[in-house]
């Protein structure tokens, strides 16, 4: 079985007239998140922390900002699309922990809803999601209020019975050879 882990980075800044969703859950407050689609923050680390951990490149590469298609989408929707991209590389998600660093409002109360509709939307029990959140301790854009961060790792792992080819590692000149090859070259492989 293959695990790979990812980290998924993601900032919005807080406006009026916008609603405010987070892990998927809309949350109230006076302001939302500027954004394409809802702007969920944390969801979209989340999508970026597997993606990276499938080598799938980042949120942005697979649902541009530009696009009409994602405007006011969902970020529960994104999630699951990226679910979907994973599948395609042969990946299943297994675990995802994240935080969510904002000022106000204060997000334990809605906490357990949000772990449940990321479970749902991975596909993963919900004691495979964990979610947190923090202050800044009024530092800061964050500590100000100005916006809302999200930081999150995911882990991966292949489907159960699917096996992923393993890519040579490339020598210093480019060119793909295998281990074997370097020994033979009188080179040390664990290099």
């Amino acid at each position: 079985m293959d695990v790979r882990v990812g980290l998924g980075i993601d900032f919005h800044r807080l406006t009026p007239g916008r609603r405010l969703v987070l892990g998927g859950v809309e949350i109230p407050h006076d302001r939302g998140l500027a954004g394409h689609s809802d702007a969920d923050v944390l969801l979209h680390a989340i999508c970026d922390a597997l993606l990276g951990a499938a080598a799938l490149g980042d949120i942005g590469q697979h649902f541009p900002v530009g696009d009409p298609a994602y405007a006011g989408i969902s970020s529960l929707e994104l999630l699951k699309r990226t679910v979907a991209l994973l599948a395609q590389a042969g990946y299943v998600p297994h675990q995802v922990d994240a935080v969510a660093v904002v000022e106000r409002p204060i997000l334990a109360p809605h906490i357990p809803t949000m772990r449940e509709r990321i479970a749902a939307a991975l596909g993963v029990e919900t004691s495979a999601v964990s979610v947190k959140a923090t202050t800044p301790e009024g530092m800061g854009t964050l500590g100000r209020g100005e916006g809302i961060g999200a930081w999150a790792v995911a882990l991966v792992r292949t489907f159960p019975g699917s096996v992923r080819p393993r890519e040579p590692p490339e020598s210093s000149t480019g060119k793909h050879r295998h281990m074997d090859d370097s020994r033979e070259a009188g080179q040390d492989a664990r290099l």
